[in-house]
């Protein structure tokens, strides 16, 4: 019997070539396009350095099963009127990112990692490609529709792209144009020669050509395609086990092999032995468990997380000792801990910095109780333990000191408002593993200090539980001393597991809705606050000037609460009893947006940016799911 399916390698552009014409489409239950712009980064940095990026599966049309087709997104009108060849069953994802940055010339519609929508070009910096030591995807630049890159609230330049001119001048190649390198190499020569600089730059631009866009051109993708002999119970099965399948290996199962080599059990180490030994892994999600908790806040920190550190640990040390030799600028070793140096990571150095880095996690630990994040579900990211525990392994004893203390209290903040942790973050840990214990001693302060600026605005367009800012301000509100309206208990860890708390809001949805106010305006974080579960049920739907009488009234089982008393614990949340006694919201939502913005900017040590010029994108709140749904209405 003859197999049902065959795996070819197809070209890239080929394949591109085949959605942009419609022959090669999507069966219409797959889900629509959602890739953010660190995701589609990575991608092209795979391609470009011609990783492979895994198969793709294809079903022949026109046989036993038939499903309803529809072209990738961004493909011409004439692409609709197309019968396919063939549907994409995986891969839709990366072939969809592919096509829109490569292929099809028109900005494309993305997400940040701060959840904004926004449209974006996608460039190749010429020198950093070319560069060993940098990471490729610090070398893919995306620029806003305008092909201007602004800082400083729009009134600097820090990128001008907008004409061919100067994108010739700032070496930065347009992924659009990545199959059509001999059109851009034409118009590059001209530009080059009428300024006299062809000879000072063909080279650097003959060895892109050869090292990066050959990547793209000679890329050859492998494809598992399956004939339309193939049952529908045959496709469903395969469907199924290509999107659920197993979990692809880590640099943990790599490292895992090396380090097996040598004699060393390194699975050992994070799982245990199943027995007395729990592991590191069983050590830090037990480690500062609270009574009623599940898991201590390290139960999330995985096993490449660990080994991040080491490697920072230990490629710090290589750059130090290259400078004691005398090297300097690119001779000088990469300080990092990305996928790249974890499979370098040789044991020594493994052993050597294993405690020391265990010992920074342990400490990461306290000091985000300190904070009081005292669960994984209120921790703004759960990246940033990453450059913390590195940090605080390499200060030792000195992470005691109030002064160091309050330095990484800034740090870590600065980290949080700015929303710098949200993803693709390898470049920023190793930034600020270099930079903020040179701060403590004396230096200029890390970037994610110098640079980072939060708006006034942003605290109207906090709503998402999910959100890192949102979940600080919740913490920060804890750490100043808020008091539960009903027992007038501050939440310290005993008082917060105790009385199930969490982030409720002050001004009741039902009553917001009864007088229709915008979800969009009761449901920030300005309108919330953290509060027990049982203080909450009290509250229920009422106004707030019904439910502080009825808690001054008190019940059987809940003591009257004299009106001052009440009043202190509604200020420890920065609210002005006056004006919630009186309901009166939209003077509450500018006093309580004030008074928490003067709480973030203690926190990071700087005063907020209150001026009226927009940050760039929409707020994007909406999960995945949301996403396809607004697509499927839109498409129809």
């Amino acid at each position: 019997m003859s197999s049902a399916f065959q795996t070819n390698k197809i070209g890239l552009h080929d394949l591109l070539k085949a959605c942009d014409r419609g022959t090669l489409q999507l069966p219409d239950f797959q889900r629509s396009w959602v890739w953010d712009e660190d995701r589609i980064k990575s991608l092209v940095a795979s391609i470009s350095r011609a990783f492979p990026v895994g198969a793709l599966m294809t079903l022949e049309t026109s046989g036993v099963v038939s499903f309803k087709p529809r072209p990738v997104e961004g493909a011409p009108e004439a692409a609709h009127g197309i019968t396919p060849d063939e549907l994409l069953l995986d891969g839709q994802q990366r072939m969809t990112s592919l096509y829109q940055v490569t292929l099809r010339n028109k900005v494309l519609e993305t997400v940040t990692p701060k959840k904004k929508r926004v449209k974006r070009w996608f460039y190749l910096d010429i020198r950093k490609a070319l560069d060993p030591e940098a990471d490729r995807e610090d070398a893919i630049v995306g620029v806003p529709e305008d092909r201007i890159l602004r800082d400083n609230f729009g009134k600097d330049v820090v990128l001008d792209l907008s004409s061919r001119e100067k994108e010739f001048e700032a070496l930065m190649y347009p992924l659009s144009m990545v199959f059509d390198w001999i059109t851009w190499q034409m118009q590059f020569v001209g530009y080059a020669n009428s300024r006299g600089t062809f000879n000072d730059t063909w080279p650097l631009i003959s060895n892109f050509h050869a090292q990066v866009i050959e990547n793209f051109v000679q890329y050859h993708v492998p494809v598992i395609a399956l004939d339309k002999s193939t049952s529908k119970e045959a496709v469903c099965l395969v469907f199924e086990k290509v999107n659920t399948g197993g979990k692809p290996l880590d640099a943990f199962e790599l490292v895992t092999a090396m380090y097996a080599a040598s004699g060393h059990e390194l699975r050992k180490d994070w799982y245990g032995d199943g027995k007395a030994n729990a592991g590191r892994h069983g050590k830090f999600a037990s480690f500062l468990k609270l009574a009623d908790a599940e898991k201590g806040i390290l139960a999330d920190v995985g096993n490449t997380d660990f080994l991040q550190v080491i490697s920072l640990l230990h490629t710090r040390e290589k750059r130090r000792q290259a400078e004691a030799d005398g090297k300097q600028g690119k001779e000088l070793p990469q300080v990092t801990g990305n996928r790249h140096a974890l499979l370098n990571l040789p044991l020594d150095a493994y052993n050597k910095y294993e405690k020391q880095a265990e010992q920074g996690f342990l400490a990461a630990a306290k000091f985000l109780h300190m904070q009081h994040i005292y669960r994984i579900y209120d921790l703004p990211y759960q990246s940033q333990i990453i450059p913390l525990a590195a940090i605080l392994a390499d200060l030792g004893d000195a992470r005691e000191h109030e002064a160091v203390r309050a330095k990484l209290v800034q740090w870590y903040w600065n980290g949080v408002f700015g929303e710098l942790y949200g993803s693709a973050v390898d470049t920023r840990i190793a930034r600020d593993f270099m930079e903020v214990p040179a701060w403590i001693r004396g230096g200029p302060p890390p970037s994610t200090v110098s640079e980072t600026i939060f708006r006034a605005d942003r605290l109207k367009t906090m709503r998402m539980r999910l959100s890192a800012a949102y979940k600080g301000v919740n913490a920060l509100l804890m750490k100043e001393g808020a008091e539960d309206f009903r027992s007038g208990q501050g939440f310290d860890h005993t008082v917060f597991f105790g009385e199930n708390v969490d982030i409720h809001h002050i001004f009741p949805q039902a009553w917001c809705k009864a007088r229709n106010i915008s979800k969009d305006v009761f449901d920030s974080i300005i309108n919330k606050t953290p509060l027990s579960y049982r203080t909450n049920r009290i509250i229920g739907g009422d106004a707030p000037s019904t439910y502080l009488a009825q808690l001054e009234r008190g019940n059987p089982t809940t003591p009257a609460i004299p009106p001052g008393n009440l009043d202190q614990y509604l200020r420890s949340h920065l609210i002005d009893p006056v004006l919630l006694r009186g309901d009166a919201f939209n003077a509450f939502m500018a006093d309580r947006q004030t008074r928490l913005l003067a709480l973030i900017e203690k926190a990071m040590g700087k005063e907020a940016y209150r001026g009226d010029v927009p940050e760039e994108g929409l707020e994007d709140e909406r999960d995945d799911d949301g996403v396809e749904a607004e697509m499927t209405m839109a498409a129809e």
